[in-house]
């Protein structure tokens, strides 16, 4: 199994956005721990598998996060499985994924899969309005999500998603500093450098989408900024 405790900057792909082959190069040879696949949009078995097979010519990590029952294809190194902790609708938090073992678990490689705790913080986004996420969270709201995560489910990533905006640092800080081994991943909004470094110095690993298909240049200077 790849050792994600070793992560410090993913890419995430989106299937339903178009990216050239030379954008994906780049992407790839970058220096970035991963390429995570994943979505909320139209998330399709022929989208995840295209842009699979395209990320699957060079050697990194190519992970699916899971957000589609009937998207889900062999060939990935691993898969991370989200379990919405803010969301009042059980579906997802373990609905889906019950649903989903049922019906597939004789064929899961239990080792190919992280479950991550998900805390959605932007209530404008797609995945909050998907979700119907209650992102209006105190500090010590959050901080008691992570806790649930590490110490009552013991699972290996706590993810604070603002998806599409940039999220406060301070709340990252504190939510690192109530966490002791499990692994704290940040995504949303990173445009810049500066942006990259900022959250770093908090989140064991920061994950940079949307940029690189507005910036991909400064998409990828965040890898040499987080990892120098």
């Amino acid at each position: 199994m790849l050792n994600i405790r070793e992560w410090e900057h993913v890419f995430k792909l989106d299937p339903d956005k178009e990216i050239d082959d030379h954008a994906i190069e780049q992407i790839c040879e970058s220096g970035t721990d991963a390429i995570m696949i994943g979505g909320t949009d139209n998330v399709t078995l022929e989208k995840v598998l295209n842009l699979m097979a395209r990320v699957r010519r060079y050697t990194v990590p190519c992970v699916l996060e899971v957000s589609q029952v009937d998207a889900i294809s062999p060939g990935f190194d691993m898969y991370f499985i989200p379990t919405v902790l803010n969301s009042p609708k059980r579906d997802w938090i373990l609905g889906k994924h019950h649903l989903a073992i049922k019906e597939f678990g004789y064929m899961i490689d239990w080792k190919e899969m992280i479950v991550e705790g998900y805390c959605i913080l932007n209530e404008n986004s797609k995945v909050a309005q998907l979700t119907e996420a209650n992102c209006d969270l105190s500090e010590e709201d959050i901080e008691a999500y992570a806790l649930m995560v590490e110490k009552m489910f013991h699972l290996p990533v706590f993810y604070i998603e603002y998806s599409g905006k940039y999220g406060d640092p301070k709340i990252v800080k504190q939510v690192k500093d109530v966490l002791e081994n499990t692994r704290l991943f940040y995504g949303g909004g990173i445009e810049t450098v500066e942006q990259a470094k900022e959250m770093k110095q908090y989140a064991d690993c920061i994950i940079v989408g949307n940029v690189i298909y507005e910036n991909l240049e400064e998409a990828l200077r965040t890898v040499k900024a987080v990892k120098e």
